[in-house]
């Protein structure tokens, strides 16, 4: 078979109607979307921004996953053309028609700094005129630097670290590392918690709908309600007696996820006091509370308790490039260290993904980020208990701590018409057809007071229209 266009010169739509391969055609619509990301924005037609928010939602069901598209705002309530993402500045997200959105969902967490802030963006050009990747051989300064300043960002004794890619790798690592320093294989993890989808993270994660389908995962994996620490007592007390050996509890500061839920004051002390109790690593995953979004640097800051093995991931790419983390004391990082190939990452710890991390860290303490998300939280939620009043046979409850913010609705019909309610009025939130019993308000912590007001406005005319 010829590999060079066998197949006619317009490609139909989808692969699965030509069973040849088009290299031609492959070739000509890499070097259309090239050129359109090259263009001055100020160039782009009308008729090439159409054809983007038309074939986007065509490119997803033929290419990526069409299940997709009916959980996906942006199609479902666009109108004739699909909502496709284009630039962002600040809290404001533009697609490619130039219809504007204020931004409360910030990406879950990963717009801390806000969209595109100009000094992290400014610091990966720079590196990438440098170098975009590392050798693999030369000791690269950056990865190194970056682990410097977090050490000295976080509590207690943690000080060494491992840089990957995403949350639920960071994850994976601080599992990892928890059983290769205890000898132990099982894990302790709260109901409703979320810590990723790669087998090792779902394995510890609260929800059945994407567990189950993929069950057996790993063994010896025990979970409990979430604030509960005599139920995680008992656990441990049972383990303990039927000799089920438990190398740490995983769990979220305040449950991201599950709706910004915030546990009882005195849960952590106690968690951390069982943890020693019984001989247990305790993990945190600070992949969506680190870094300023709960109004302290780290969620756990809240209750001045020092975990064993932090995650951290989401905000430290700075909104900019993908980067996570996990963070132990030298104690229990020792076990690395005869065999630093035990665990390794090709793209991990990149020049460019520490060059915005370091550039994020720097922005956080210059704007005092953490200060911000507590200040601006307290508003949101004051607001938000005048409006529970005004409508409580729509907002059933709320709950946060800093700009991590749930909103509790009694149905999931009602959290949908709120969530595409908010769409309709230009404001991103999250919330779909079969899952927006909690919504989360989760924006950048520096969005500005008077875009808050207008976010707050709009919720209230989402709820009258309802």
């Amino acid at each position: 078979m010829n590999d060079q266009n066998t197949a006619s010169e317009f490609a139909p739509q989808h692969r699965s109607m030509n069973i040849f391969r088009n290299i031609k055609y492959a070739k000509e619509e890499a070097s259309r979307m090239v050129e359109l990301i090259k263009k001055p924005e100020s160039e782009v037609t009308l008729e090439e921004r159409q054809r983007v928010a038309k074939e986007v939602a065509e490119n997803f069901a033929g290419y990526i996953n069409k299940g997709f598209l009916e959980y996906r705002k942006s199609v479902t309530e666009a109108g004739e053309f699909a909502v496709a993402e284009w630039k962002g500045q600040g809290s404001i997200m533009t697609d490619a028609l130039g219809r504007e959105f204020i931004d409360v969902l910030g990406g879950f967490g990963i717009y801390s700094a806000g969209i595109r802030h100009p000094k992290i963006v400014a610091a990966v050009k720079a590196q990438l005129d440098r170098s975009p990747q590392y050798s693999q051989e030369m000791l690269d300064p950056l990865r190194a630097h970056l682990g410097k300043v977090l050490a000295h960002l976080t509590p207690g004794d943690l000080q060494n670290m491992f840089f990957i890619n995403s949350g639920t790798e960071a994850i994976e690592g601080a599992m990892k590392l928890a059983k290769f320093y205890t000898g132990k294989s099982g894990f302790i993890s709260t109901t409703a918690g979320f810590h990723g989808k790669t087998l090792g993270s779902l394995s510890l994660m609260g929800k059945s709908v994407f567990r189950k389908p993929l069950m057996p995962l790993i063994g010896n994996v025990r979970h409990v309600p979430f604030g509960d620490a005599d139920a995680l007592e008992q656990q441990l007390a049972i383990a303990e007696q039927v000799g089920d050996d438990i190398a740490a509890f995983v769990a979220e500061p305040v449950q991201g996820e599950a709706g910004a839920v915030v546990p009882p004051d005195d849960y952590w002390r106690r968690v951390r006091q069982i943890c020693d109790k019984y001989g247990v690593l305790l993990i945190a995953d600070e992949v969506q509370t680190g870094l300023g979004r709960t109004g302290k640097l780290f969620g756990l800051d809240n209750w001045d308790v020092v975990p064993d093995i932090m995650a951290l991931g989401k905000a430290l790419g700075g909104g900019v490039m993908p980067i996570s983390a996990f963070i132990t004391n030298p104690k229990i990082w020792k076990v690395m260290e005869p065999n630093p190939f035990m665990h390794t990452s090709t793209t991990g710890g990149n020049p460019l993904a520490c060059a915005a991390a370091l550039a994020y860290i720097d922005v956080m303490i210059e704007e005092d980020l953490p200060a911000q998300a507590a200040e601006k939280g307290e508003y949101v939620m004051k607001a938000l208990g005048g409006l529970q009043k005004k409508y409580p046979h729509i907002l059933k409850d709320y709950h946060g701590m800093g700009l991590l913010i749930g909103m509790e609705f009694p149905t999931d019909e009602t959290g949908y018409q709120v969530a595409s309610g908010l769409f309709k009025k230009k404001v991103l939130t999250a919330g779909t057809l079969t899952n927006a019993k909690a919504i989360r308000i989760e924006p950048a912590l520096n969005i500005p007071y008077n875009l808050l007001d207008e976010v707050l406005n709009r919720l209230e005319d989402t709820f009258k229209s309802i």
